[in-house]
């Protein structure tokens, strides 16, 4: 059986200089929005449950690559075996790592999870026959000319003809400008990751984003290829995260999000 769990966010601490060498969309995405938070999880090493929610998103990605990889090896999978590796993986991965569950919440959450799956599969916009160019393909991009550290990363799928798509779980249904703008770090570090591995442009870069509402909903939000704008911005973020590491800026940033961090009596108690 495939296990799809990742690691415990945060359970081995790690140096500046490891921290330095290479780089993700995720760990950019945390230095950026708090670099307290940033040490706690990467350099401390201070392991958290996931929540619930992220729970579902998890559990619904993790299905949705056992389908695409079928696909891509050419294999039949059927929607009821699907269901058979979901309901295993989503007791064995809680066996690896520990799950914040409210009162009496598992059994609603993974009721959505799996219905969200089960409507990506009847809706999908993906062709049944479409051969795909990969699927959860680990890639990295070596930027040491740009004096940056080594762009690492796992692309969800790469459609046919270079289509990067990349799978979320919303509580609400986003904008598309929105969308576009909250996942730019991790669209462009797919484009980048992709052209350093193929040696070609991406035709276009897809968000498909399931949204965990009362009848689930399926929004697909293209663009195109990464523009020279998009890749400076990725640079410049970069150039930030290596400046800071080097002087170990490592400051709060306080703010709505706070009520959401799993970090937040950490930050309290923090000196």
């Amino acid at each position: 059986m495939i296990a799809t769990v990742e690691p415990l966010a945060g359970a081995k601490p790690k140096s500046i200089a490891e921290l330095r060498q290479t780089l993700s969309a995720s760990r950019l995405n945390t230095w950026l929005s708090c670099r307290l938070k940033f040490l706690f999880r990467y350099v401390l090493g201070i392991a958290k449950p996931r929540t619930g929610a992220l729970y579902v998103g998890h559990s619904v990605h993790g299905v949705l690559k056992l389908w695409n990889r079928a696909r891509w090896r050419r294999q039949t999978i059927t929607v009821e075996q699907l269901q058979q590796q979901f309901d295993t993986l989503w007791q064995a991965d809680q066996a690896k790592e520990q799950v914040r569950w409210d009162d009496g919440e598992e059994p609603g959450e993974k009721q959505t999870a799996w219905s969200l799956v089960d409507f990506y599969l009847k809706n999908t916009p993906i062709p049944p026959n479409e051969m795909a160019e990969g699927v959860e393909v680990s890639v990295e991009a070596d930027l040491a000319r740009h004096g940056l550290p080594r762009l690492i990363g796992i692309i969800d799928l790469v459609r046919a003809g270079g289509r990067i798509v990349d799978f979320k779980t919303l509580g609400q249904t986003p904008s598309e400008e929105k969308a576009i703008h909250t996942n730019e770090i991790q669209l462009t570090s797919y484009a980048m990751l992709y052209r350093a591995t193929t040696g070609k442009v991406e035709s276009g870069r897809d968000l498909h984003q399931l949204v965990k509402s009362k009848t689930p909903k399926l929004i697909v939000t293209q663009q195109g290829p990464m523009t020279q704008q998009q890749q400076a911005r990725l640079f410049r973020q970069m150039e930030s995260y290596v400046a800071g590491l080097d002087r170990e800026d490592f400051v709060p940033s306080p703010g709505m999000q706070c009520s959401m961090c799993s970090y937040f009596n950490e930050c309290r108690r923090h000196g």
